[in-house]
């Protein structure tokens, strides 16, 4: 991303990180295991590998990650007391078996009122730096602040949740249990549900047995193929960056001028930011579509064939990064496309869409 709209991203998450940190400070006075009596830390397991220099996991100081936090967030995760008619919970949109995304172009509110943005998943959250399409939540604290009370979503308010979470035979105490003392608040459920999606931890592709465990055997003649298009001649790795497969950045890829969306522009103000949207990543891509923000295309396939054939040379802010493909310039042929496609599937981990510690609890 070119250097003004980032740093006007930067600009506007920096005043809602002080604004929700001023919110959270009370929790801060119960650290994690003080005197034995507190919530037990819990230290993230993930391969040395998976964090780079440029890349690194984020953990807010004030919502450190405790046994008892992320057990608590996994339960309101699965939650449908957050909707307003007990319907909907935050895995309504983000199903596990689909990498925590909806298979819907988009996801239908309480009412049935169909969203804006197709779902994004939910993988490797610990490193991200910013949340939603248009990169508007500086944290995922702050991300899950919206859904319950967005009117096109759970319809809900904030009071009427902790209303209900505090008459609960077991919340209360659930929520003392997390964040050693008692309290049912909006900032507690959201830093709790955080936590739970800070595990959602995703590193054991056939890819990763491949390239980082020295499998030889874990990809086959086509996927190898890919592989190297990948990192090479098609580029992609430019964007979606191992090993996350994202650069946390938020560009214009050419998608075309929507005017009923215009992306980052309607976070910051800034018309450079126009049509600007963030850089999700590839893995569990497999499972993840219908794919883009709006959800346009159903395939991998026809995202290939986008990249390689249709980029729009007239969107305005197009990024630097997308001139390369400008009319069909990397030539890819049907062969390489499908190797393309065959490697980005490389890329699913069946480990993690099905693992236990991420279902419903209940």
């Amino acid at each position: 991303m070119k250097i003004h709209g980032r740093n006007s991203v930067l600009l506007l998450c920096a005043g809602l990180v002080a604004l929700f940190a001023c919110q959270r400070d009370p929790d801060m006075a119960q650290p994690p295991g003080q005197g034995g009596n507190g919530p037990t830390p819990y230290q993230l397991s993930y391969p040395d590998w998976a964090s780079t220099g440029s890349q690194q996991i984020i953990i807010p100081v004030d919502n450190p990650l405790t046994v008892e936090g992320i057990a608590l967030g996994r339960k309101l995760f699965y939650e449908k007391a957050l909707s307003d008619d007990y319907s909907m919970s935050c895995a309504t949109c983000h199903q596990q078996e689909f990498a925590f995304t909806d298979p819907r172009v988009v996801s239908l509110g309480t009412d049935g009122s169909p969203g804006r943005r197709n779902s994004m998943a939910i993988t490797n959250p610990a490193w991200e730096q910013f949340f939603f399409w248009d990169g508007r939540a500086p944290s995922l604290e702050m991300q899950a602040l919206g859904p319950v009370a967005n009117m096109v979503e759970m319809r809900n308010t904030w009071p009427e949740v902790e209303s209900r979470l505090a008459a609960h035979p077991e919340y209360p105490s659930l929520f003392e249990q997390a964040f050693g003392s008692p309290g049912v608040d909006s900032m507690r459920v959201v830093k709790a549900i955080a936590q739970f999606e800070r595990t959602f931890i995703s590193f054991n592709s056939r890819f990763d047995r491949y390239e980082y465990g020295g499998d030889s055997t874990a990809l086959t003649a086509q996927e190898k193929a890919g592989r190297d298009l990948y990192f090479g001649e098609a580029q992609c790795n430019l964007c979606h960056t191992a090993p996350l497969f994202s650069n946390n950045t938020i560009v214009n890829i050419g998608l075309g001028f929507d005017p009923d969306d215009a992306g980052l522009e309607e976070v910051t103000g800034d018309h450079f930011d126009l049509g600007k949207f963030k850089t999700n990543t590839m893995r569990n891509i497999e499972v993840t579509g219908p794919y883009m923000h709006d959800g346009r295309f159903a395939t991998l396939e026809e995202v290939v064939d986008f990249y390689a054939d249709s980029i729009s040379s007239t969107t305005p802010n197009l990024d630097n990064h997308m001139l390369p493909f400008l009319d069909g310039q990397l030539g890819l042929d049907a062969d390489e496309r499908a190797a393309l496609v065959a490697f980005l599937k490389t890329l699913t981990d069946t480990e993690f869409l099905n693992n236990p510690a991420f279902s419903d609890p209940n």
